[in-house]
């Protein structure tokens, strides 16, 4: 393959993202466009895209059953949500976030691992709403990838959730709107 073609990974090498924990995830619009709506006085107003994107987030745990969903926010242009894979489906028993152990499970991992992974939820959910705006005629397009952290800890969960719920209050000191 010509190096130009390939993609950087943007996923832990070490880690199946089937695996249950925790995972705080961003996912952008193309060009960071105003899809969503835009914020007045510190608080959300969402577009007709951004009720579709609120309300399809939420629907997401009704056609996943091995995940739920915390905290989570509609922004001008991202999305900010935590999702809870509940059970692993994964045969590697043992996990690590030392990126010197575990090198099997990225050099085997595989490009569809089906529905259980946090790719095909984010997946699912970014096609959901793209269908619906192009069943209503809404101009709306993704970024190609999502961002992921993988939460370690409660206290960490604990940081995301309010750095979550308090988006909409710090839009003016975003860097990206």
């Amino acid at each position: 393959m010509v190096e130009r073609f390939k993609h950087k990974q943007i996923r832990l090498y070490n880690w199946d993202y089937r695996w249950a924990a925790s995972y705080f995830v961003t996912i952008c619009t193309k060009n960071r466009e105003h899809y969503f709506g835009s914020v007045k006085d510190k608080r959300m107003v969402l577009s007709n895209i951004g009720v579709i994107a609120d309300i399809l987030w939420h629907e997401t745990k009704y056609h996943v059953n091995h995940i739920e969903l915390g905290s989570f926010v509609v922004m001008p242009n991202h999305v900010h949500g935590i999702v809870i894979i509940k059970n692993d489906f994964s045969s590697d028993a043992g996990r690590s976030l030392n990126l010197n152990e575990n090198k099997i499970t990225g050099q085997n991992r595989f490009q569809n691992i089906g529905k259980r992974s946090l790719s095909s939820i984010i997946g699912s959910y970014k096609s959901a709403i793209t269908k619906h705006c192009n069943r209503l005629g809404l101009d709306f397009a993704w970024q190609r990838r999502f961002h992921d952290n993988i939460i370690r800890n409660r206290e960490q969960y604990i940081r995301i959730a309010k750095y979550i719920e308090n988006n909409p209050k710090k839009w003016g000191e975003d860097r990206f709107k």
